[in-house]
């Protein structure tokens, strides 16, 4: 049964707001780390005061000069009460979220992500990974010294706050002079931690974190391969009933351009999992899973018997003449290599223990 919802009306700075103003807030229209996924002020907190940071954007800049003051409060539920806030503001209102750093947020709030409150540090992540969707600030935020403690709370964090640091992460690493120091900080083994252990909201934000962070950098690949990514994406990859498939192999294609990842993926049973996907996965899964087997066996002529006794072949050729134009172009290259003579000199490359 419905119930009308009393209307209440508030004042601030002479605007009436009303409760219906906030109807539209729900944290679940938020994905893909476009903005945090926190629960709405789980603390206690004034409705008035809620109503109006969500509404007053007319006359924010006040009340952001005000928080930011807050933030270096000496009692920690102060402290608390004012990231929220300006979490909100940022979340809300995006033309906010320079105005939020310029108003000086951003050191104080990296500060609270360094607590020990584990809040309190979930707040300051929260707040940090909102004004990181301004692209304006997200120089102004690695600069300022946020990458460590953004993965100090990967590590030790509640699980909003691994999950909104890995978002955080991923939109520092959208700078490509950042995704070197992230990697050097110690990030990638925590999202690879996160990848194999988390929800599936964490899953997917570690493996988008990943996948940026190693896209380019060499030096992350191999931090990735031995914080053990690989036997983590073979799992997500072989797990068609998950909804990982898709992501976990597109990091996986990252991964492959260096030897050791090609290695690994072989020696965690990679082979007959890519195989499977392109037999009976979709559409864009067999044509990932064919760039993947494509790159394993390009230099290796050991591999190329593995995936040939595997079965690729008829798989293959069934792409060559169903699959999208990049998808054929890769299957008939990959049939071309798996039908060559198989003696040589490809030998399997050794993982270094």
């Amino acid at each position: 049964m419905e119930t009308d919802i009393p209307v209440a009306n508030y004042t601030y700075m002479g605007r009436t707001f009303t409760q219906l103003a906030l109807a539209d807030h729900s944290s679940s229209a938020f994905s893909d780390c476009n903005s945090d996924r926190s629960g709405e002020f789980p603390t206690t907190s004034s409705q008035a005061r809620r109503l109006l940071i969500a509404c007053a954007a007319d006359n924010s800049d006040d009340l952001i000069t005000h928080l930011v003051t807050e933030l270096q409060s000496s009692s920690i539920e102060d402290q608390k009460q004012a990231a929220m806030e300006i979490r909100l503001l940022a979340k809300n209102k995006p033309e906010n979220r320079l105005k939020i750093a310029k108003a000086g947020a951003i050191k104080p709030l990296i500060s609270l992500v360094s607590s020990q409150d584990l809040q309190l540090q979930e707040y300051g992540v929260t707040a940090i990974l909102n004004l990181s969707l301004c692209d304006d600030n997200k120089d102004a935020i690695a600069s300022s010294g946020a990458i460590k403690p953004l993965v100090r709370a990967l590590k030790t964090g509640t699980p909003a706050a691994k999950e909104n640091a890995a978002c955080a992460l991923l939109r520092l690493s959208q700078v490509e002079e950042n995704k070197l120091a992230i990697g050097r900080c110690g990030a990638i083994p925590p999202l690879v931690s996160l990848l194999e252990s988390g929800g599936l909201r964490a899953k997917k934000d570690a493996s988008t974190a990943l996948y940026s962070l190693c896209s380019s950098v060499k030096e992350n690949k191999i931090r990735a391969v031995k914080a053990g990514i690989m036997k983590v994406l073979v799992e997500l990859m072989a797990d068609f009933s998950g909804n990982m498939v898709d992501k976990s192999a597109y990091v996986a294609s990252v991964l492959v351009s260096v030897m050791e990842a090609r290695a690994t993926l072989v020696e965690e049973g990679g082979i007959p999992v890519l195989v499977e996907m392109v037999e009976v996965g979709t559409q864009r899964q067999k044509e990932i899973a064919a760039v993947i087997l494509l790159q394993v066996c390009q230099d290796c002529v050991i591999y190329r018997t593995m995936v040939a006794r595997e079965g690729a072949i008829p798989p293959l050729v069934a792409l060559s003449q169903n699959g999208t134009n990049r998808a054929k172009q890769k299957a008939e290259t990959l049939i071309e290599l798996l039908r060559q003579p198989r003696s040589g000199n490809g030998a399997a490359p050794r993982t270094s223990s």
